[in-house]
Formats: structure tokens, sequence, C-alpha cells
């Protein structure tokens, strides 16, 4: 299947091998969840709910940093 570009732009937002470990074991799910996803799916909607899972993943990696 091919991937749309507004979809692979998405993507490159979930990469984690930058954060710290800590870090890297909150994010790697909502990377591999999200790479999964936009394999399998097509459509507008898979960007729109990228963008959602970006935003919750946004938000756990942030309560990770709040935990030390």
């Amino acid at each position: 299947m091919t991937v749309h570009p507004a979809t692979v732009a998405l993507l490159r937002y979930f990469d984690y091998a930058h954060l710290p470990p800590h870090l890297q074991a909150v994010s790697r799910p909502f990377h591999d969840l999200a790479h999964d996803l936009a394999g399998r799916l097509s459509g507008a909607e898979v960007s729109a709910g990228l963008r959602k899972l970006l935003e919750a993943k946004d938000c756990m990696v942030r309560a990770a940093l709040d935990c030390g």
C-alpha cells in the first residue's frame, strides 16, 4: 500500500531515537502504533487520527518528564 505524503509527513513526529531512554520507553508504543496503522489504512481519517495520536503521545512524554 502506498502511504499518502501527508501521512508520511506526520509519521516523522513519532520518531523517538533522539529522546533519553526513559522517554523513549513512553514514546515507542505510539511510534509503533502510528506506523502500523499508517501501513494498513488509508484516507483522510488516517491523517486526522495520527494528529490526535501525536497529541496523546506528546501529553504522555510531558507526563513522563514530570515523573522524573
